[in-house]
């Protein structure tokens, strides 16, 4: 029956499977030929089958098809980033978005297609994230711009914290592998192309149109948020604004999404409400335009370009009077994405986006038909409520597995906040509109900057209420899909009684809690040493089943280690380090952390394992006394060129990790 209604679920999944295991291993040419010869025999086989009801052995074909080709796809993706070579060199390339003010620096993103050395000039492909120094001409650069640029690329690590955000993986997704330090003199020439691209283009379009925000009257103090809610540009928000708004569950807003595309296309629809009968296709056309304008113009973000998509089939359809299945047509428009990007399927807000709506589209109308409310107004809170309610559902393990938190008030933020906000998205697309007509545009503005002061100033008292978060909880990614799973079926159940067993929620909530026993087993008949990689602090963690001891130079627990606790379910206990050495005995191991090492402290503490605390480690000696040492770990406290000498107490060790460099260092006792 899915097969039928939602044909896309069957590609889709194995398509996904298959860039999914491209994180994994790479398929080689050897394996590439044998899929192929299988998935063509077994295609060829399939074709005995062709007159019976259904074809099994077709299906294995596309399904191995589809899967081989999500692999391959993720392959080219991963491949497409060129990896550059040590050292300086000229880069030529050009710049994909306005440059971004830092404190001391302006962040530019620069897509390279030509490197130019000593060696020669070769063609690569990829973005250098690139910090420069502040001056006047980098600020006045445009997106589109041609550079040329002195630098020298290093590759973008992780902090390798566990269970940390992968800033690596993230980059390298958006296609950033490498990064660098430059000054306004490594810039040796800036032009101004002749063509633009489209996307160029909407950014420049995005900057004009904040600018028409500005002469109309939208105050200073409102206009980052007004940039923020309208057009998804959040550089000029302050931090805590941020933190309000996640605190209050209403960050959907701020993230240009389907909500905003939702309602510009109601809002244009009902404005055209007059195009009627033949008309009608004159009124889906002008309604598309204005939508696939308003997303070019917002960068095209996956959450904006899912929903354009999914409208623009559900009014193909609807014209062609071949009305589309809901979920058919996200995942269609999810299909599109993931065959122009593969790895947008790791993106937070892809996922996100795609959980809320398939959740809504599966749910909302059953949920929504259990009350019923007369008067108009308590149905609308009930319809905004339960919309609420569905994609909160959906999103939750999602949410508490990327952010490590869950808002407790997002209904009532929902209810009060998003209506209000939808109307901030609606003036702020009418002041360009009306940007002609001055004194409308300058009323219209007026009636924006109240708006968002007052969705500011709700957000604020939300995220001020007791309890308005949960902090500090986590999961695996394992128990994360598991929940997904469990709250899919329950919710199916609960609402659709009749034609669902409860054997399958069960079933699916009997694995989540399998998972989770497992995990705990794990980690109480375990005991493990980190290192975290903590900015400016020495947070060492020696955990022994499910209590880690935090031997720190601060009484500061940071997020890092917080995280940590949160997903394995640990208990923290703090040991201030506030003398040197400090010799810890953990199961069989002398773990030594201290600022220096001589040969006397060696023979007198004989460590398995050295930790190396402070900026600049006193190191020196000669080694040829002690073999146990099994690894030296450099705390990320040390200078960026500390580098201890040949002939030290500790230059035989075989495992040198410098934790600034190489990520948190992790050992199994």
């Amino acid at each position: 029956m899915l097969n039928k209604e939602i044909p896309f679920l069957r590609i889709i999944i194995p398509l996904c499977a298959g860039i999914v295991s491209g994180l994994y291993f790479t398929p080689g040419p050897a394996f590439i030929l044998a899929s192929s010869a299988v998935i063509i025999l077994i295609f060829l086989v399939s074709l005995r089958f062709n007159r019976s009801l259904t074809n099994t052995v077709y299906g294995l074909s596309l399904t191995l098809a589809l899967y081989v080709g999500g692999l391959l796809l993720y392959k080219n993706e991963k491949e497409s980033i060129s990896v550059l070579p040590h050292g300086e060199a000229l880069y030529s390339g050009y710049l994909e978005e306005y440059p971004e003010e830092k404190e001391n620096t302006f962040k530019l993103l620069l897509r390279i297609d030509k490197r130019i050395s000593r060696e020669g000039q070769n063609r690569v492909n990829g973005i250098i994230l690139l910090y420069s120094k502040k001056n006047q001409g980098v600020s006045m650069m445009l997106p589109g711009d041609r550079l040329m640029v002195i630098c020298s690329p290093v590759a973008i690590a992780s902090r390798g914290n566990p269970y940390e955000f992968d800033y690596r993986f993230f980059m390298e997704t958006r296609g950033i592998r490498y990064s660098a330090f430059t000054d306004s003199t490594d810039i040796i020439s800036h032009s101004v192309p002749e063509r633009r691209r489209v996307a160029h283009k909407a950014l420049i379009i995005r900057e004009e149109i904040i600018d028409m925000f500005r002469e109309r009257g939208v105050s200073s103090e409102n206009l980052p948020l007004v940039s923020a809610i309208t057009l998804g540009q959040k550089n000029g928000l302050d931090p805590e604004q941020k933190n309000w708004f996640i605190k209050a569950g209403i960050m959907h807003i701020m993230a240009v999404s389907g909500l905003h595309a939702v309602i510009l296309s109601l809002f244009i629809f009902k404005l055209l409400f007059f195009m009627k009968g033949r008309l009608n296709i004159l009124r889906v056309i002008i309604t598309l335009i204005l939508l696939w304008s308003f997303a070019f113009v917002t960068g095209l973000t996956p959450s904006v370009l899912r929903a354009t998509l999914m409208f623009s089939f559900l009014q193909a359809g609807n014209l062609l009077k071949r009305p589309a299945n809901g979920i058919n047509s996200v995942l269609a428009s999810a299909f599109v994405l993931i065959m122009t990007r593969p790895s947008v399927i790791f993106d937070a807000g892809f996922l996100l986006s795609y959980a809320a709506v398939i959740y809504i589209i599966a749910f909302y109308r059953d949920l929504y038909s259990k009350i019923r409310f007369t008067h108009k107004v308590t149905d609308w809170i009930w319809q905004s409520a339960a919309v609420t309610i569905i994609a909160q559902a959906g999103t939750l393990p999602l949410t508490i597995l990327l952010f490590n938190r869950f808002p407790t008030w997002f209904i009532l933020s929902n209810v009060i906040i998003v209506p209000i906000s939808s109307l901030v998205i609606i003036a702020g697309a009418l002041v360009p509109l009306t940007y002609p007509i001055v004194f409308l545009s300058h009323l219209i503005a007026r009636i924006l900057d109240f708006l968002t002061g007052l969705t500011e100033t709700l957000t604020e008292k939300a995220a001020s209420l007791p309890l308005s978060t949960i902090e500090n909880i986590g999961m695996t990614t394992m128990e994360c899909i598991l929940l997904t799973v469990v709250i899919f079926l329950f919710t199916r159940f609960l609402l659709t009684k009749k034609s669902f067993s409860v054997l399958y929620p069960l079933s699916a909530l009997l694995l989540f809690l399998v998972a989770g026993t497992i995990r705990v087993i794990n980690t109480k008949t375990t005991s493990q040493l980190i290192v975290y990689n903590t900015q400016g602090i020495l947070t060492v963690g020696v955990r022994e089943g499910n209590r880690v001891h935090l031997y720190s130079d601060s009484s500061y627990i940071g997020q890092e280690v917080k995280r940590h606790c949160a997903v394995l379910s640990l208990k923290p206990e703090i040991n201030l380090v506030r003398e040197s050495p400090v010799l810890i005995r953990a199961s069989s191991k002398r773990i030594l952390i201290t600022k220096g090492v001589t040969d006397k402290l060696i023979k007198l503490t004989d460590p398995d394992i050295v930790i190396l605390s402070g900026s600049h480690p006193v190191v020196f000696g000669n080694a040829s006394h002690s073999n146990r040492i099994s690894a030296v770990v450099i705390s990320p406290e040390a200078s960026s060129g500390f580098r201890f000498s040949a002939r030290s107490a500790v230059s035989n060790t075989d495992t040198v990790h410098y934790v600034r460099k190489d990520g948190a260092f992790y050992l199994r006792l």
